[in-house]
């Protein structure tokens, strides 16, 4: 059995990756994880495709994602808490008033559930900085599909 985990994040205003990613970083959140770096941005059929890279290029890389020609389309950028050792990517909706998170690098279990998601560990760490980012609120869900 699978299952669907993911906080989504709405926003009073559109925000960008670099303000997401500065906002985070406050919690110890960085674009940089075990693979480097990954990141995607909507093609014209629709489709993302995830590439990694360097650890290095993550200012280009965050550029890039907010770039004119990436404004009214999906991009993702992956996050890791390298303290806890977890992290997931976040999907920035083509109005970028609403973002998405997964949790799918070493993903934290509830201790009395280990099939779920121990969703208050990862709110507790991101609603912070987002909230002060303007986060108007926020709809978590971990459900068996």
């Amino acid at each position: 059995m699978s299952r669907t985990v993911d906080v989504d994040f709405t926003f009073q205003g559109p925000v960008t990756v670099s303000s997401v990613m500065k906002s985070l970083s406050r919690s110890g959140w960085s674009p940089v994880e075990p693979l480097g770096i990954s990141h995607a941005s909507e093609d014209k059929d629709g489709d993302l495709e995830w590439v990694s890279t360097a650890p290095d290029s993550s200012n280009q890389i965050i550029t890039d994602l907010d770039s004119p020609k990436n404004q009214g389309r999906v991009v993702g950028i992956s996050i890791y808490n390298q303290e806890a050792e977890t992290g997931g990517l976040l999907l920035f909706l083509a109005d970028r008033t609403q973002v998405s998170f997964s949790p799918s690098i070493n993903r934290r279990r509830l201790p009395v559930a280990e099939e779920m998601t121990d969703l208050p560990w990862y709110l507790d760490r991101m609603l912070p900085g987002l909230y002060a980012s303007g986060l108007l609120g926020y709809q978590a869900q971990d459900v068996a599909d």
